[in-house]
């Protein structure tokens, strides 16, 4: 054989092993995606099932109430013949509240609340970790929780189902924080995608939710898709294909209607800032009440009652009464009472530590909100708007995005769900203008701002590890110097000089008041100069230009200024009174923390 073929068979077989490596890597890889999506996709079957057959046995049989389901789902069972009952729906929730308080906070104190969150949480803080028996205790907990009543939404648990098997895998297979990061936001996905029909935009928006700011997190993205397609298939095999809603075909073709569509994102704004207000007031509330935890759910589920028991419309998941709203079925009463209601049933409800999402509920509110202006709009100029309708679709998207800082995903969830996509111009508007003015609220309190922000990515930027750290955590480093006084002169100075180390000299007056500082490059061409004068003042040698630092700065800001004159070491002034030394800081101790950092990370991510 010639030597030019050798070469080239050899490189042949090279990059054939190369791919060969990599195609078993992404099947592997692509194996782990497909699993989660089919347990999250049988999560959500299960979930879904207890959610009908517990409202059945609960609110059906019990209490006679019956409310509408959405068009793309049906009645399971055969309706109950039981007369409606307000008083048994009054104390129902509490009952409930009672049940899955004992059952979150014996077995998963972590289970509380609206899962999403405490799935963003581990994302951020936990290297993605999540005990395995939380997405047990939620959804039991969650099925109790809004079938006896309680306001929520069927994304938090499911949410948790998925990420926890995502995390569970992880973990079994001993992988990185990393990967175990990525596998807990897929199961999110799935969970989210399959639950509401919504595939693509459960992909996008467990790489979205995670920050305040509009960012993604796009290592996510395609690990994410491939397991929402998967979770989303399992579950409509089991309960069908199709929308969660049945909905006009709805067109935007009038740029008039641009204003009133503006109104309507200002309304769902203010809306959107009492329910983050309610939300969490209610949170701070129960938090305060000296009661045992297990018993704040059922006195959150009391309060849900009382509030139901006039408006019955707020109680559960609300989804049928949306669906009446996209066909002009409600009158504005009833609507605007639906998503006031709905705001305060789900803070109790869920804000008291009870169990369930709080993206379900968003949709019914912004959904009727959306249908109280469009009617309105509707009466008062039906040439401009024709279809009040449409206002329902935007105004879920519109409404979710202002508390929850999620443009992209939502408006392509809220199409997914109603098919509505004829109305992407009008969702656009809305969402940004929502987001912009209520950026600042959100639902999602464990959102960060931002990559830089978030400690899942500490290791990835410099200025975020030098941020994360102030003077005050390296006052062990400060060095106790010796000072010299305005009065000495430079032969008193030579002495000084003699008996020590240090390179900086702070000169400070009666009161260890920093007044100046001089190093030894300032005075070493003099130190031994045989015409030097002894009874030269060092004042002479010492700079009043101080460059100083306070234990509270982090050392981004330190090491700014060690560069600002090529600075080996810096004066550490008390934090209450600038003026006072403590103490000096050298630049080889704050490198030397910074790299044990680094080493810290890297060994974490390693492991």
């Amino acid at each position: 054989m010639q030597p030019k073929e050798t070469i080239k068979n050899g490189l042949d077989k090279t990059i054939g092993s190369r791919r060969s490596k990599k195609l078993v890597h992404a099947g592997k890889w692509a194996l782990y995606f497909f699993a989660i999506g089919v347990i999250a996709g049988l999560g959500s079957v299960v979930f879904h099932t207890l959610c009908v057959m517990g409202s059945h046995y609960f609110m059906d049989i019990l209490a006679g109430y019956r409310p509408p389901p959405p068009g793309g789902e049906h009645h399971l069972l055969h309706p109950g013949h039981t007369p409606f009952n307000r008083w048994i729906l009054l104390v129902l929730p509490a009952i409930g509240g009672i049940f899955s308080g004992w059952i979150v906070y014996t077995f998963a104190p972590e289970a509380e609340g609206h899962g999403t969150d405490a799935a963003i949480e581990a994302y951020h803080h936990k290297g993605g970790f999540i005990r395995g028996r939380v997405p047990i205790i939620k959804t039991i907990a969650s099925a109790i929780t809004l079938t006896t009543g309680g306001s929520g939404g069927r994304e938090g648990p499911i949410a948790q189902i998925g990420a926890g098997f995502g995390s569970f895998l992880a973990t079994k297979l001993h992988l990185s924080d990393h990967d175990r990061r990525i596998m807990m936001a897929a199961g999110i996905s799935a969970g989210v995608g399959s639950i509401f029909r919504a595939p693509l935009a459960g992909a996008l928006f467990a790489a979205e939710v995670l920050y305040k700011d509009p960012e993604l997190e796009s290592e996510i993205i395609i690990p994410a898709g491939l397991s929402s397609v998967v979770a989303y298939c399992v579950f409509c095999l089991f309960f069908g294909w199709g929308t969660l809603f049945d909905s006009p075909d709805f067109i935007f073709t009038n740029p008039l209607e641009l204003g009133p569509y503006l109104v309507l994102a200002v309304v769902l704004v203010a809306l959107g800032v009492f329910y983050v207000k309610s939300f969490y007031g209610v949170v701070a509330l129960s938090k305060r009440l000296k009661v045992p935890n297990h018993i704040k759910p059922a006195i959150g589920g009391l309060v849900t009652g009382i509030i139901g028991f006039f408006l019955p419309q707020t109680l559960s998941f609300g989804y049928g009464f949306v669906q009446q709203a996209l066909t002009n079925q409600l009158t504005i009463p009833f609507l605007l009472f639906l998503a006031v209601g709905k705001v305060l049933t789900t803070s109790f409800s869920i804000g008291s530590g009870g169990s369930g999402g709080v993206f379900g509920p968003s949709v019914v509110i912004g959904g009727a909100m959306g249908g109280v202006v469009g009617q309105l709009f509707h009466q008062w100029i039906p040439s401009i708007v024709s279809q009040p309708g449409a206002f329902v679709v935007v105004g879920m998207a519109g409404f979710f995005t202002a508390v929850s800082n999620t443009p992209i995903s939502t408006i392509i969830f809220v199409s997914e769900m109603t098919n509505s996509y004829h109305l992407l111009l009008p969702s656009l508007l809305v969402c940004l203008t929502t987001f912009l003015l209520g950026g600042r609220w959100t639902i999602y309190a464990e959102q960060v701002k931002g990559k830089v922000n978030s400690p899942a990515h500490a290791g990835d930027f410099f200025n975020d590890i030098l941020g994360s750290i102030h003077v005050s955590d390296l006052m062990d480093k400060v060095r106790k110097v010796g000072t010299i006084s305005p009065g000495t002169n430079f032969g008193d100075f030579k002495l000084f000089f003699s008996q020590n180390q240090q390179h900086y000299f702070p000169m400070v007056d009666e009161n260890n008041r920093l007044v100046r500082i001089c190093s030894i490059n300032d005075f070493r061409g003099k130190l031994f100069s045989p015409d030097s004068d002894d009874q030269m003042s060092m004042c002479q040698f010492c700079t009043e230009d101080l460059i100083t630092i306070t234990p509270s700065e982090d050392l981004n800001s330190v090491l700014s200024k060690f560069t600002i004159k090529n600075i080996d070491s810096l004066p550490v002034m008390k934090e209450d009174d600038p003026e006072i030394l403590v103490g000096m800081l050298s630049r080889r101790d704050v490198i030397a923390l910074y790299n044990q950092k680094i080493r810290e990370m890297k060994h974490r991510a390693a492991q």
